[in-house]
């Protein structure tokens, strides 16, 4: 299996001036650990993770080294904690050496880049463009499905395409929900708000001509979380 088999394709970005607090509430809202920073032709300029927000005044939480360990920090050193301390906007406080990987790389390799590099994620590109993201999530998903099935083909990915398509049509929001097929069988994860946005996700999922099996992992998001996450 490769990246583009399993990999996020509606990512969720910010651009070099989207405020700090925007991105804090697009984490919290999307359940989502980290954010890439594109361009406005999608290229990736850096990424912002809940790491690089929890030291903030706001909070309480800066840091404040001792006297005499700031008589060994270099001058650009204190200067850029105090941008990224106090930093207003997404190129402010953005990690800039951001770890990519192209459409065809294997999960075998993105499993030991995520492993080296101690991150969680990392975006797919394709000419530099951002078209996807790859998590440890959506590694885990992938290790499930194929317990039960062979490696996916090249219909495979022709009926996940469709499969998309079809939950689209069916009005299922699609933000919260992963989609992988294996040898002809549909795997959905992630959270719908109803049982009947459930009934219709199985449905479109089986309606798409070529799925063998359709195995329904969603869970239903208890009612008084939907506004956390603004759902409707």
């Amino acid at each position: 299996m490769k990246a583009k088999d399993v990999m996020t394709r509606r990512v969720v970005t910010a651009t070099p001036d989207t405020g700090v607090r925007e991105i804090a509430r697009l984490l919290t809202e999307r359940r989502i650990s980290a954010v890439p920073v594109v361009d406005a032709e999608g290229h990736v300029l850096g990424i912002v993770s809940e790491g690089d927000l929890v030291r903030r005044p706001e909070l309480g939480t800066e840091r404040h080294p001792s006297w005499w360990l700031r008589l060994f920090l270099a001058p650009e050193d204190r200067a850029r904690e105090f941008v990224k301390s106090h930093g207003r906007r997404a190129k402010d406080v953005m990690t800039r050496e951001v770890v990519t990987v192209d459409e065809d790389a294997s999960l075998e390799d993105i499993a030991e880049l995520l492993e080296s590099r101690h991150i969680k994620r990392v975006p797919v590109v394709r000419e530099g463009k951002i078209v996807g993201i790859v998590s440890r999530a959506d590694l885990l998903r992938a290790f499930a499905s194929r317990k039960t099935a062979p490696p996916p083909t090249g219909d495979d990915r022709t009926l996940r395409h469709r499969i998309e398509q079809a939950l689209e049509e069916a009005g299922v929001r699609r933000e919260f929900i992963s989609v992988m097929v294996s040898g002809g069988v549909a795997h959905l994860w992630g959270i719908v708000d109803t049982p009947e946005e459930r009934e219709a996700a199985r449905v479109a999922a089986e309606s798409v001509h070529g799925v063998r099996a359709v195995n329904i992992r969603l869970n239903i998001l208890p009612p008084g979380t939907r506004a956390l996450i603004g759902a409707e």
